[in-house]
């Protein structure tokens, strides 16, 4: 059986690769003043002027949001062609929402992926997700299918592409265009991770024609023109093998190919190839359409690639280098769809507090104010959990790493049990397939696995966390220096998203630091009594957890056990984001921007009895009064029409789901 500290030396190694390719990175050389405020202090601070520019960023992302809202207009009108019924019966038809797409185009959302720098609106991962969860909300299929996917693909591209390669790219997505992702393959995959293409070097140059193909709205942004001719005069690869599962690629304008390049198997087995289809002379072939259980609208479809020649200049980064920019620029993926997500498990919540409300003469059944109220606290953690990987996407980039990788695997699974809940709680409803209502369950249900990769995304997460616990036992837990509280405030200044910044493995873990610290402050509410002497007593004991995985770890454990820790070490940070947030929530009160709710303990308290409950530790009784005062707000934001995550933001029409 092969060893955990087998495995760490040899997550090392391909540590040490990645930071050898990492090196000659756009952007590397700069990393330590390309952030405002680098150079002061372990996080650093933004100066004036980009303090101002994040404020500006925040409020447009809001207003964009806010805007996008009213476009979609209610979500539970029956005749809004934008709405959950226009949705559910596309679904059943399998065909894309296409009135929607539409709309979506003329908002321009396809600028939403692409980095502020060449023309488009991304500043930073979080405010992507307050601009993108109206979508979301409303339809998971919906943001994936029409654009989310193309900000993935071309990360790579952001992250180590050349001047023009980045222009073009911007230009297509501009313009309205999409890009489509090709995996390369992994251990455990499933259809859209299996198989795998290999390219060859050749003798063949190609034209080295642009991807510009839209409106031209960012022509020249980043240097470059929105088409050109460019050299291509060297020898390009040779590109062959198929995929049969790829979202978007019979409308992709522009394909990112993770290649094998290499017959070993090393960390430089892997380059990343830019295909442009409409450029291809011959030996691309379109495949049929593929159907799926969830995302039934998506055109999922395959390509085959019979020796395709590719000019010299379709390589995005160094040959080689596609493991190490997998590495880097995933984690963007594994914080931003747990984000979204939760946006689609709102709508569901909503559904069941209606269900249990609507029509009754009677006050809520008992027996559906635990599991609602519980529900509602999984939400607040799981939106606090993908907050603070969004945030350190951008404070905190070459330590990110293995926290997303944790948001990748917790987020998700803690909303596959919210929605099992809500299936009791809902009962006999949620077989009403044509409710705008009710039917959002099983469609979420089925599409969930198909926006996390189902057991081959748990798999990837687990391969980046579990070689790191040694080493971030040794060099982090109970050692590393806390976080600064604007990990945890969304209305604080944050640095632009740089992928060029982003690094990968390096036993980094600062929010367990977080809990530690905590636990320290709340040490002398043991005594006060409430809400806090729980939250004290949970704080305690989360501590404890950290200390004995810690043991266990440095013990040495074999794989299969490794993997068991890789779960409670996820849930430990789970726990950690809510104090932070909480913490941070507690400290503005109830003054100018204050939320009195997310401020009182109750929501944290049951939220950290529910994740303790999950890891199996001593967790205190609940406050007699915390179900009722959790309970008491998920009521309120129904009847107001506000989301329920950290945001409580209104959304439809409306602005109030009671109306409907």
């Amino acid at each position: 059986m092969r060893s955990l500290a087998a495995a760490t030396a040899s997550a090392q190694g391909r540590g040490a690769a990645t930071a050898d390719a990492g090196a000659a990175r756009p952007g590397a050389a700069h990393a330590a003043t390309a952030r405002p405020g680098a150079g002061a202090g372990a996080f650093g601070s933004a100066s004036s002027d980009a303090a101002r520019a994040d404020a500006v960023a925040r409020a447009d992302a809001v207003a964009r949001a806010r805007r996008l809202e009213e476009l979609l207009g209610d979500p539970y009108d029956p005749g809004n062609p934008h709405g959950l019924a226009a949705l559910l019966d596309a679904d059943r038809r399998a065909v894309p929402p296409y009135a929607t797409e539409e709309l979506l185009d003329a908002a321009g959302i396809g600028a939403e992926f692409v980095p502020a720098e060449y023309g488009g609106r991304l500043t930073r991962a979080d405010l992507l997700v307050t601009a993108l969860r109206p979508v979301f909300r409303r339809d998971a299929a919906l943001g994936f299918g029409y654009g989310i996917t193309s900000l993935f693909a071309t990360a790579a591209v952001w992250a180590a592409g050349t001047a023009r390669q980045r222009a073009e790219t911007a230009d297509l997505l501009l313009g309205g265009g999409r890009a489509a992702i090709v995996h390369h393959e992994l251990a455990h995959a499933n259809g859209i991770l299996r198989d795998e293409l290999t390219a060859r070097l050749g003798a063949g140059a190609g034209s080295g024609v642009g991807v510009g193909v839209g409106s031209g709205a960012g022509a020249g942004a980043g240097g470059g023109p929105g088409r050109g001719s460019g050299g291509g005069s060297g020898a390009g690869h040779v590109l062959s093998g198929r995929k049969d599962v790829i979202m978007n690629a019979a409308r992709a304008g522009v394909l990112v190919v993770y290649a094998r390049t290499s017959a070993e198997r090393t960390a430089r087995s892997h380059s990343v190839l830019l295909v442009r289809p409409d450029q291809v002379a011959d030996g691309l072939v379109h495949l049929p359409r593929v159907a799926t259980a969830g995302m039934r609208g998506g055109l999922f479809s395959g390509l085959r690639f019979d020796g395709c020649a590719l000019p010299a200049d379709a390589l995005v980064g160094r040959p080689g280098e596609g493991v190490a920019l997998a590495l880097r620029t995933f984690q963007v993926n594994r914080c931003v769809i747990p984000a979204l997500a939760v946006a689609a498990a709102d709508t569901v919540l909503h559904s069941a507090v209606h269900a249990v409300t609507t029509g009754r003469s009677k006050p809520m059944a008992r027996r559906w104010r635990g599991p609602l109220a519980g529900v509602f606290a999984d939400l607040l953690a799981a939106d606090a959990m993908a907050l603070v990987g969004l945030r350190a996407l951008s404070l905190l980039p070459e330590r990110s790493h293995v926290l997303a990788a944790a948001v990748k695997y917790v987020v998700p699974d803690l909303l596959r049990e919210n929605l099992e809940e809500l299936a009791s709680v809902l009962g006999a409803h949620r077989y009403e397939q044509g409710s705008s209502r009710y039917g959002s369950l099983a469609k979420l249900v089925r599409d969930l696995p198909v926006a996390g990769l189902g057991h081959a995304g748990n798999a990837a997460c687990h391969a980046v966390i579990v070689p790191q616990l040694p080493l971030l036992a040794q060099r982090s837990w109970l050692r590393a220096q806390e976080p600064p509280p604007s990990l945890f405030r969304p209305e604080a200044e944050l640095a632009q998203l740089d992928y060029r910044l982003l690094g990968a493995a390096g036993g980094h873990d600062f929010l367990s630091a977080t809990l530690v610290a905590a636990a320290g402050r709340l040490s002398g509410a043991r005594s006060a009594g409430g809400h806090l002497a729980v939250l004290a007593e949970l704080a305690e004991e989360f501590v404890g957890e950290l200390r004995a995985l810690r043991a266990q770890v440095l013990a040495g454990p074999e794989l299969p056990a490794a993997v068991v820790l890789s779960d409670r070490y996820a849930l430990l940070l789970a726990a950690a984001a809510v104090f932070g947030v909480w913490e941070a929530r507690a400290a503005a009160g109830e003054g100018p921007g204050g939320d009195p709710f997310l401020a009182d303990p109750a929501w944290a308290v049951l939220a950290l009895t529910r994740l303790g409950g999950r890891l199996g530790i001593a967790v205190p009784e609940l406050p007699e009064d915390c179900v009722p005062r959790v309970l008491e707000e998920l009521v309120d934001r129904y009847r107001t029409g506000r989301s329920c995550d950290l945001a409580g933001t209104a959304y439809g029409a409306r602005g109030t789901e009671a109306a409907g």
